[in-house]
């Protein structure tokens, strides 16, 4: 092998059944990928599998996408974690807004907070709104804090005071005092300088409780996997130090998913779309986002119900994948998911679950095939699958053939991912049909054509490598960090040019020193926003700043919510900042996305056709593997495309090619 003049770079993205590597084969610059089914019990043993079979020899760096966050919220599995806010809002974490997620659900049960409430304490001081030191701790309660804190013997400290992003003054004098205790600390004033004490102080546990998991999780994989560099995944789209993933967890929760929206943008706008709605169906949820132009984030998101204010991508999450668990409920009507087999023990088909899943829908009604999953690697025991189906739906007193109940579950989950993107298109003021489907995730493919279908989407887009598009969008990734701070300015004509400047200058500022400290080479790109609200309102829309922020704040406004109050007086509540440095070794990978090299068993085989069924009734199908695929020419649906991450199901009536690029394209006929 010849030897390598820049470090071996992998993407590794952990899902709920696969874990999915990508990188670039230093012999023929080709990308290559692997998939491996996920250990959950302990993400890393995958991770070490995989690296088992990519690396033999000399250095590499790991850019990681990974569940750990969210499965521990999911879970609540976290730190035992001690909360210290001003004296008198110790509850306001419980409290919350009020508001019911199931407003006439007279059974409802709320979301416990994180932090007991015999772990929440009190200090005496305050900071005006304006930032202004009204009392500062006295240092004789600090101490008494400290030893009645340490009594608990709690594994990570928030600190969180009010108006702390005002002045954190306080909130130092506190951390001063806490951190001779040597447990990890999380600043709120640090986690997310802006107004809202629930928000932020919720976001501000959610990393303490976090925080020794993920720092366990990530030390124990760099001393396992031979002490490579590590670098993260962040919900906002980009990569950052294994340093800084550990110390604010928080912004990690969503980083698989962020990989996938980040390489299906790249993926679509190498065929000329910048308007998509990314669809990634994976083994136990589906994510979808919808994209115009550059990676949008959300300043607000939720997570187990449970609120955080730090730059996210705008995802939104059902639980509908491969191994959602199918059912009947009591009255009798079939339910699919949240519900998922995961890895293990997986679907039927995979030959240890015993109840039926998405995955074995697909296989009973032929949109699988069971000799080309995972590149003929992996066989699917067909029938297994028919037979424990059919002695399920007997016993849950069903009459339906095992292909008529099938057909229900695709129907079922189909409806409610359907639901998922009318929630990031149609209730947000975008028209699906003005946007490409970009399909990707190991069953993207197979139920792209129908959703495109019911929504009246005319084109869909299955990248190439879509089984691991998500890594492939950790690859790209460049490295990022986000930045905001409250300023609240009010204003009725130009915005007033010196707070603003003086605003923006500090972040910069900070985004420097960061970026400087921990060592990044390359250029720092900046890229200002702006919050922006009528007076009176409770919630802003996030607006780029330029010359015409506040006429580009109307025209949002209108086209968001139907109307805009020119005359009103504006608030502009928060500025923030997306600072950026080019990944260079990342870039150019995208020549190479069609000349992958996802080298299975399965040998090229001559076109075949097989029966599959297709609204009740079966018809003859073609059944295609992808590297076959002339480039440019016309085929027609139906048809079954597979390669080594994925299978694509082509309806009845559509026309399908690869282009230039390597993306397969479907549309209408």
């Amino acid at each position: 092998m010849p030897r390598r003049s820049q470090p071996l770079r992998i993407a590794i993205d952990t899902g709920g059944t696969f874990t999915d590597c990508v990188w670039v084969d230093p012999a023929s610059g080709q990308l290559r990928m692997l998939k491996v089914f996920s250990t959950p019990a302990d993400p890393s043993q995958a991770i070490l599998e995989a690296l088992g079979k990519i690396v033999h020899e000399g250095e590499f760096i790991i850019l990681h996408g990974t569940t750990v966050g969210t499965n521990t919220l999911l879970e609540r599995k976290g730190a035992r974690t001690a909360l210290v806010t001003t004296s008198g809002f110790e509850d306001a974490i419980e409290i919350g807004r009020q508001a019911r997620p199931k407003l006439y659900d007279f059974f409802f049960d709320r979301i416990e907070p994180l932090v007991p409430a015999d772990l929440r304490f009190g200090v005496e001081e305050r900071v005006a709104s304006d930032g202004e030191l009204l009392s500062a701790p006295e240092p004789a309660q600090l101490e008494s804090l400290v030893s009645q804190i340490a009594a608990e013997k709690p594994e990570s400290i928030v600190i969180s005071l009010i108006f702390s992003f005002a002045n954190p003054q306080n909130e130092l004098a506190v951390a001063h005092a806490f951190r001779r205790l040597g447990i990890p600390l999380s600043l709120s004033h640090e986690i997310l300088p802006e107004f809202r004490e629930y928000e932020r102080t919720s976001t501000a546990v959610i990393n303490a409780y976090l925080q020794p998991v993920i720092q366990r999780y990530l030390e124990n994989l760099e001393r396992r996997a031979r002490n490579p560099r590590i670098f993260v995944m962040q919900s906002s789209g980009g990569i950052t130090s294994l340093a800084s993933a550990a110390r604010e967890p928080v912004r990690t929760v969503l980083s698989g998913p962020a990989g996938g929206v980040v390489g299906s943008a790249a993926a679509a706008r190498r065929s000329g779309f910048e308007r998509i709605i990314a669809f990634d169906m994976g083994g136990t949820s589906t994510d979808v986002s919808l994209v115009e132009g550059d990676l949008a984030t959300a300043g607000q998101a939720e997570i187990a119900g449970l609120p955080i204010g730090i730059p996210m991508l705008d995802i939104h999450t059902v639980g509908a994948g491969g191994g959602s668990l199918a059912r009947f409920d009591a009255g009798g009507a079939l339910r699919v998911g949240p519900e998922s087999a995961g890895a293990d023990p997986g679907p039927i088909c995979y030959g240890r679950g015993t109840q039926p899943t998405v995955t074995d829908a697909n296989l009973l009604l032929g949109r699988l095939q069971p000799t080309r999953f995972l590149g003929g690697n992996f066989a699917l025991d067909l029938d297994r699958t028919r037979h424990i189906t059919s002695e399920w739906l007997k016993r849950q007193g069903s009459r339906l053939t095992f292909e008529k109940f099938a057909e229900g579950v695709i129907r079922v989950v189909n409806a409610t991912m359907e639901k998922a993107i009318r929630v990031v298109s149609i209730e947000r003021g975008r028209d699906p049909r003005d946007f490409a489907l970009v399909a990707f995730g190991g069953a993207g493919g197979l139920h792209a054509c129908a959703l495109a279908e019911a929504l009246r989407i005319p084109t869909v887009i299955v990248p190439a490598m879509p089984g691991a598009l998500s890594a492939l969008g950790i690859l790209a990734s460049d490295v990022v960090k986000d930045y905001s701070r409250t300023i609240l300015l009010s204003c009725t004509g130009k915005p007033p040019e010196d707070p603003l400047t003086k605003g923006f200058s500090g972040l910069e500022a900070q985004a420097a020193r960061d970026f400087q400290r921990e060592a990044w080479p390359g250029k720092v790109h900046f890229k200002r926003s702006a919050d922006l609200r009528y007076r009176g309102q409770g919630h802003e829309l996030n607006i780029p700043f330029t010359g015409k922020l506040l006429a580009d704040f109307h025209r949002e406004h209108r086209r968001r919510y139907g109307y805009a109050h020119e005359e009103r007086e504006i608030e502009i509540v928060t500025v923030r900042l997306r600072a950026s440095i080019t990944a260079e070794p990342n870039r150019g990978k995208m020549n190479h996305w069609a000349a992958s090299d996802c080298s299975g068993k399965l040998s090229r085989l001559a076109l075949i056709k097989k029966p599959v069924w297709f609204e009740d009734k079966q018809r003859s199908t073609g059944i295609y593997s992808r590297d076959d695929l002339q480039r440019a020419k016309k085929y027609t649906g139906p048809a079954i495309i597979t390669e080594y991450s994925a299978t694509t199901v082509v309806s009845p009536g559509k026309l399908f090619h690869l282009d230039s690029a390597g993306n397969l394209i479907v549309l209408p006929s």
